[in-house]
Order: structure tokens, then sequence, then C-alpha cells
């Protein structure tokens, strides 16, 4: 399978609404796959429409088996929803204070998001320096109910600072750079509004039309690289970043440079015949993989650091090292059904059956079952979402989604069947309408391995 990253640069606000349950509309933090793919699609057809469509159009739209293949087919392509690569870091070599400021940049490490199993402190949340960290709390609350011990964790820096120690959880989009001479590595990411006022129009009188005054919310278009700067103040277009996952190599590299070459003519989200939602986007083609075997390593062994230190409680009611685990973690939100009703939780069967191993699932007793595959604990909240196609002119139907940033915690008896399985799952997603970005999962989130007394 091919991954083409896409690097999107909006040059005007991105109206880009999320419909909920009754008139409420909110604008996004993000990018929906969704809204990708429909603008990919409907310039594919207006291209292929001209009387001199140019070489990548033809490529796509040849018999039309191009581009069934993409949007229609059996198997089509993923396209995942684009994250802020705009962080808030710290301005270590520019500041001379003991914390120093806070600037935003673009980046180009991986966007993702935090787990429901982070927190932060109440009165000062964040990353360091800022805020007093973040950490994570599932293998220690895991460790804890395996010695049947209340797990309540506090603020780390409370007793030194002196403030409140209670800690509330802490979401969002972060990354962590692979500089190592960065003493702050983690960034959180974030997205800027502000509503545009305007007013209808008469079409007889051209002229503004009585009782048509109304308000849209949109995605800012541009940041300050350095609010200390004052007057110098450098304005710079918001980045997003996004991939499209696609089986065939030759497909990819079609779409490919079809982005490339039409690159400006894109619009994203509505109001485009307002201004809104120009943006330009960048292509390029790479091997899709994933480290899922070394994530699943490294969290087998911190889980058995923990363990270890969790023992000074005496004996636990089981032992929990006789068993090999692993996270999934919703990277968006999921549209999850199971027995044909809509659910918040993965279960075993549900797993087995997105990964296609419903044969070795059959198990003639419950026991068995759970030696092959066990839900030990799961993190998870609910929201509705809905929307406008605007292939039908319709609205979408109201679908119940499980919140991005989910976790599942999993274990087996048998780790060398689930590891192709579980590549295979972190590139394909979990549940339905995963080509329109729902459903993106992560295997063993690194942000699982911070515990309380590194909060970073």
């Amino acid at each position: 399978m091919k991954r083409i990253k896409l690097e999107i640069t909006t040059l005007s606000p991105l109206a880009i609404a999320g419909k909920k349950p009754g008139s409420v509309s909110e604008v996004e933090d993000h990018i929906p796959g969704s809204v990708i793919r429909g603008a990919i699609a409907s310039q594919i057809l207006q291209l292929s429409n001209q009387q001199t469509p140019g070489i990548a159009e033809q490529n796509l739209t040849a018999g039309g088996g191009d581009f069934e293949a993409l949007f229609l087919g059996d198997e089509p392509a993923i396209f995942q929803n684009a994250y802020p690569a705009v962080a808030k870091m710290a301005d270590e070599f520019n500041s001379t204070k003991k914390k120093p400021d806070l600037i935003s940049q673009v980046v180009t490490d991986e966007i993702m998001v935090l787990p429901a199993t982070a927190v932060s402190s109440k009165t000062n949340p964040g990353f360091q320096p800022k805020g007093n960290g973040v950490f994570d709390t599932l293998i220690d609350r895991f460790c804890a109910d395996a010695y049947n011990f209340p797990y309540d964790p506090s603020d780390p820096k409370s007793l030194k600072d002196k403030t409140d120690a209670r800690v509330e959880p802490f979401g969002g989009f972060y990354s962590k750079t692979n500089d190592s001479e960065i003493k702050y590595q983690y960034r959180t990411h974030s997205t800027s509004t502000r509503f545009l006022t305007r007013v209808g129009i008469n079409r007889r009188r051209a002229t503004s039309e009585d009782d048509i005054l109304y308000s849209l919310e949109v995605l800012n278009e541009s940041f300050v690289e350095n609010p200390l700067a004052g007057s110098t103040k450098n304005w710079n277009p918001i980045v997003y970043r996004s991939a499209i996952l696609v089986k065939d190599a030759e497909l990819a590299k079609s779409l490919e440079n079809f982005i490339n070459q039409n690159s400006h003519l894109f619009r994203l989200g509505g109001a485009t015949s307002r201004g809104l939602g120009k943006v330009t986007i960048k292509a390029e083609v790479e091997d899709a993989s994933a480290d899922v075997e070394a994530r699943i390593s490294e969290f087998k062994e911190k889980l058995q650091q923990r363990w270890e230190l969790w023992s000074v409680f005496g004996k636990p009611e089981k032992n929990i090292l006789e068993r090999t685990y692993f996270t999934i973690d919703l990277q968006a939100d999921a549209i999850l059904i199971e027995n044909w009703r809509r659910t918040t939780v993965i279960s075993p069967q549900m797993l087995c059956q997105a990964v296609e191993l419903d044969d070795e699932y059959s198990q003639p007793s419950k026991e068995q079952q759970e030696d092959f595959l066990k839900l030990e604990v799961a993190y998870s909240s609910y929201n509705y979402r809905s929307g406008w196609n605007a292939a039908w002119g319709l609205m979408k139907d109201i679908e119940l989604v499980t919140n991005r940033g989910a976790v599942y915690l999993f274990s087996t008896t048998q780790p060398n069947l689930w590891m192709d399985k579980l590549k295979e799952l972190e590139l394909k997603g979990v549940g339905d309408r995963t080509c329109e970005g729902f459903g993106k999962v992560q295997i063993c989130n690194p942000f699982h391995l911070v515990m309380r007394e590194e909060a970073v």
C-alpha cells in the first residue's frame, strides 16, 4: 500500500462546519477527510469534462475505471483527516527567562492525538515549560486495579509550587520532536477561529437585504510566528497535514501528479463562492509502513517496569505479565457498529472481524476466547456528527461517533498471530466510513509511556 502525504497551506479562511443535532453548527478544529475527498473528486470530474483535459485527468478518468477504484470501489482510497501542523513550542534559544516564552511554528513531526488517559494540572494545564506538564495514567491505573488498590493521581509539581494537586483529562493534538538537543520535546497543536459577519444581497436591487445578517465561524488562515516581536510581526499561512492511502502504486502516482499539477485549484469547506476555502495542496508518495512491533515491545517493557514498582503493595490478585498487551488508540472519530447497533467500545469480536480472524475466534468456551483475545479496559466517549453531501445535495445522516482519543487495552497469549493484523488495522482503520477519515487508529500510542514522575 502507498501513502500520499498531503501538505495543505491555507490562503483564505476555512468555513468547515461540524453539523450536530438541531440548529447548532460549530467550526471543526481540523479538516475532515470527507472534505478533502469531496474536493479532490469534484476537481477531477470538473477538469475531466473540459475539452482538453491534462494527462493526469485522462489517467484518472479513462473509462471511469481509475476514478471508480479511488472513490467507489470495494477498497477505495482512504482520505485521512488533516491536522494543524502549527505547534506552540518553547523559545529556548531567544529567551533568558526562567520559563521560555511560547512561539508558534510549522513543524514536520508526526501530528498525533493525545489519549483519553492523559491528564494535566487543573490550575495550570499544558506541556512544560508554561504548564505543569502532562502525563499518562493508563499503565499505573491498570496495575493498581490488579492490586485492588485505588489510583488517584496528583499534579507532580503541586508540592514544589504549593498549588492545587488536582488533575483533569487533557486532550488535543500534539507532536514530539526527534531533536535530542531540544529540552522541551513535546508541543501542542491547535487552531484559532474568528467570526465573519455577512449581509444578504437583494438580487434585484443589488443592495443589502433587510433582516438578513449572519455570521460564519471560520478557521483562521494565518498565524503570528513570534507574537513578542512587536511591530515586526511575521504572519505565515497555517499548514495542515494529512495522507491518502491507496492500494495500487500506479493509481497513487497518478493521483499525486493530479494534485501537484492542480494544487492551486482546490477549495475546501463551505462559502467558496464568497472567497473562502482557498488552499494549495502538495502531495508526495511514499511506502506505507508502521513500526507496530517496536511500539508494542516498548509498551511491554514499560508495563513490566511499573509492575515491579507496584509490587511493594504485596501479592496481587493476578499476574498480568503472563499475557501480551497492546492498545488501540483512536486518532480520529470512529463509527462503531456491533450487531446492527451503535456502540462506543471495540469488543474482541469486533476486532477479530475487523482483522478477518473470525474463524480463529470461534472457540468452544469463554475461557479459550479470553485466552485468544481479551478487552481489559476501555476509555471512550461519544458525540454526534452530520454534514452536507455536495454530490447529492442532501444532508448526511446523523451518526453517533466515538470521540478521537479513545483508548482500548487488549491482551492476548498469542502475540505472533496479531502482529501483521495490527499493522494492517493501523493502515485501514476500524468501523464504518474509514475512507472519509473516520476510524483511524494507532497501536500503542507512545504517550502511554510518559509516567507521572516524568511529566512533560
